[in-house]
């Protein structure tokens, strides 16, 4: 069996597990009280926000536990924008954070704030000279993840916190992805993370503020975690978190060294088993177990369930899948193909018969759905001033671009096809298409129904 979703989470780590139960016994006491078993339980809970700040790389006093990766974001952001509310209520994000981040912008938004988002380039990353651009004189945060959860790719924290920190502005990093691997580098301000990322139970979220940040929690008040976590603390989940944390630490600079290796081999392999994939994401500046692409007249939802059926867990940022009909903000803030799109997270201790068995089957699952999907009855199409139009609307995803490519060659070079379609993924996948076949995308523009894409055959 091959569980390849561990950007998602990945199985309670042995120490972990130990580390659990040992201290289920010692750690179930209020913290606050000062009886034995308070004070053992105490104990327990200032040895791991100790060991937490070393593996984080800042000072114990500095760390709060939250109960969950989204809790430690939605109080860091909402607290530091509150502590510099005189400065003013702007926002900065990255357009590939985690959602996370992008509905704590949305609260924001709508309770009065404004919130810029910077773009990223085709690899998934920021460009810091984008951060310098979107600061203002209200900028009262900055945010930007260290590692994208969908690409793998790593962003460059340290080069945009020293633009921030040359404006005087903090930067609060998501670092759910990436810490597990190693500390974040650069003068950041705030920090988050997410235990069951690395190995940890769920339910433990990390949320580091350092000295100096003006920072304002919000909510009622409450004594615990220096009063920016609401809520009893979960101390044996906290030790076990932090004891995994370290674990997977230790291991981290060999095993990356394994899945690098793994995950090169998908990226290469694939496109040579599989016809028109566009494999996505930084190809050097990457997390180690992450690999996505995306294959062309692929029904995502599909191609993830009979990936299931043959034994592999994958996910997917494909429009094309039961959870939504949008692609997903990721791919579509790098502008590249988001339908049959899966991601593949191998988590530590991969083997390398695992990865070559999917190999092996992803070529049959991906024929198998692409001749299901192909052999609906062509789209209308008709001729409207020497353009043929293709009628697609009403089709999902990939019904638009399977049409398109079925009619390219029908039409003299310099030709165009005009494609309509009320599919929202299209506006994405067509453009992607035309990219990866050498086509030329002309552009888009309202239709009676939906919308009218045209494209010149150029190839």
């Amino acid at each position: 069996m091959g569980y390849f979703d561990a950007a998602s989470g990945v199985p309670l780590h042995s120490v972990a597990r130990q580390a659990l139960m040992a201290s289920l016994d010692e750690g179930w006491a209020d913290p606050a009280r000062l009886y034995r078993e308070g004070r053992r339980a105490r104990m327990l809970l200032d040895a791991a926000r100790e060991a937490a700040a070393e593996a984080v790389g800042c000072r114990a006093d500095e760390v709060v536990f939250t109960a969950s990766g989204t809790a430690a974001v939605h109080f860091g952001i909402a607290g530091a924008l509150a502590g510099r509310r005189r400065v003013g209520r702007h926002l900065i994000v990255s357009a590939v954070e985690h959602s996370s981040v992008l509905h704590a912008g949305e609260v924001h938004q709508a309770g009065g704030g404004s919130v810029t988002e910077v773009a990223v380039n085709r690899e998934g990353a920021v460009v810091p000279s984008g951060y310098a651009e979107a600061l203002r004189p209200d900028t009262a945060l900055a945010c930007l993840q260290s590692a994208n959860h969908e690409v793998g790719t790593v962003q460059p924290v340290a080069e945009v916190a020293e633009v921030c920190r040359a404006a005087g502005v903090p930067l609060l990093v998501d670092a759910a992805q990436s810490l597990g691997w190693g500390p974040v580098e650069g003068d950041w301000s705030l920090l988050t993370a997410s235990a069951h990322k690395w190995g940890g139970p769920s339910g433990v979220g990390l949320l580091v503020v350092r000295k100096g940040v003006r920072f304002a929690p919000q909510g009622p008040a409450d004594e615990r975690e220096s009063g920016r976590a609401p809520g009893f603390e979960n101390i044996p989940a906290i030790v076990a978190a932090v004891a995994s944390l370290r674990a997977v630490r230790a291991e981290a600079a060999e095993e990356a060294v394994r899945l690098r290796q793994l995950t090169e081999r998908i990226r290469t392999r694939v496109p040579q088993l599989v016809p028109d994939v566009e494999v996505v994401g930084d190809p050097e500046r990457r997390l180690p177990g992450i690999v996505t692409f995306s294959c062309l007249y692929v029904d995502g939802e599909t191609v993830l369930h009979e990936l299931d059926r043959t034994g592999f867990s994958v996910s997917s940022g494909s429009s094309c899948t039961s959870s939504t009909l949008m692609p997903s903000h990721v791919l579509k803030a790098m502008g590249v193909l988001s339908e049959g799109n899966v991601r593949v997270s191998l988590p530590p201790g991969t083997q390398e018969e695992d990865v070559e068995r999917f190999l092996s089957v992803l070529p049959g699952v991906v024929a198998d759905v692409r001749e299901k999907l192909g052999a609906p009855t062509p789209a209308p199409a008709t001729v409207e001033e020497d353009v043929l139009v293709v009628d697609t609307l009403g089709r999902r995803c990939p019904v638009p671009v399977i049409e398109l490519a079925k009619v390219i060659g029908k039409v003299p070079m310099g030709g165009l096809v005009r494609v309509l379609s009320d599919d929202e993924a299209a506006r994405l996948d067509i453009p992607a298409w035309c990219e990866m076949r050498e086509q030329e995308y002309v552009g888009e523009e309202p239709a009676d129904r939906g919308t009218a894409y045209s494209i010149r055959r150029t190839s």
